[in-house]
């Protein structure tokens, strides 16, 4: 999940928008992709669990709460790839960390989740684990130079912040609704939030795209990634939780290198090694006296306002009291 540590499905791959993007089409634009894959897919399985009307209705009466996830999920995904444009590798490493505190005070808050001291003590090992990845960076000279170093710091504590926050949101979501109905959401207001977005402010690069195979090859498989990620990423965290997302997301970088060795021919500085093995600790200890089920209580159910036209199948499609989703 890219070069730096990484904790949200838009870092897997930075500075890789702008390699992959950078001159041919813009960071809104291969936003606009994204949402719109997922869009496409989940959203007509919605409508075929709920019914058009049933689809329509959770538009109008939820439709709110989809639309602030997917606002801090698309300007947490611009926001942090423009602190990249401005700060060093080295502080965007270090305040994405930011993140995970954010993510678990919004458990908390959400899911009342009690952290036993042992989870705190694999955060911090994780965080150990990061501080040598960006140590062995910065031993290897592999750092840039600022443009604006406080404006993209506020741009990464920004982003961070929102990360955290839509974490943990999608999975207070994901514990109570089915999946399809939040991703497919989540993709709908996400590809007219971010096509707007990138009308505004990035009009002028859309008249600049080149469409090469290449070119158009390397976006659908941005997209395909990330379509991947937006799944899965629900499940974990149902099966874990958004916490435990984030840390592991710390051990992307590891798996990054071996791409990079095959494809770019790396030589791994030692360190790289180090620090994946304790990130991998941290994650044990973090589990080590609380189990992923107890992260959080999963409660599936369609909401009571669609009526059902089909036989029950599993619990998320059982009823529910008006007002016990929130």
């Amino acid at each position: 999940m890219g070069t730096g540590g990484a904790y949200h499905p838009d870092l897997l791959l930075v500075p890789a928008p702008f390699f992959f993007f950078g001159v041919w089409v813009s960071h809104s634009d291969g936003l606009v992709f994204r949402y719109f894959s997922i869009f496409s897919t989940y959203a007509p399985y919605t409508i075929y669990k709920y019914g058009f009307r049933g689809w329509l209705k959770v538009i109008f009466k939820d439709g709110w709460k989809y639309i602030i996830l997917a606002v801090c999920d698309v300007e947490g995904n611009y926001t942090v790839v423009k602190a990249y444009q401005y700060t060093t590798l080295l502080s965007c490493m270090l305040l994405d960390a930011w993140a995970i505190p954010v993510c678990m005070a919004f458990t908390y808050i959400y899911l009342r989740t009690h952290y036993h001291w042992t989870q705190i003590l694999g955060v911090m090992i994780c965080v150990a684990g990061l501080g040598l990845l960006v140590a062995s960076d910065e031993i290897t000279k592999k750092d840039w130079p600022s443009v604006n170093m406080g404006k993209g710091d506020a741009f990464m504590i920004l982003g961070a912040s929102l990360y955290g926050f839509t974490n943990a949101t999608e999975e207070f979501f994901v514990r109570r609704r089915p999946l399809y109905e939040v991703v497919g959401q989540l993709g709908m207001w996400g590809t007219i939030i971010s096509g707007v977005q990138a009308s505004i402010i990035e009009h002028n690069g859309m008249k600049t795209a080149t469409w090469s195979g290449r070119n158009i090859g390397l976006l659908v498989a941005y997209t395909t990634a990330m379509f991947i990620l937006y799944t899965v990423a629900p499940l974990l965290y149902r099966l874990a939780s958004s916490a435990y997302f984030n840390l592991s997301l710390l051990s992307s970088d590891f798996f990054g290198l071996l791409f990079g060795l095959f494809l770019f021919h790396y030589r791994p500085y030692w360190l790289y090694f180090p620090s994946f093995s304790v990130v991998i600790s941290g994650l044990i200890v973090y589990f080590w006296h609380s189990t992923p089920e107890e992260q959080g209580k999963n409660d599936i159910q369609f909401p009571s306002y669609v009526t059902r036209h089909w036989p029950a199948t599993d619990a998320s499609e059982v009823p529910h009291r008006e007002g016990s989703v929130v």
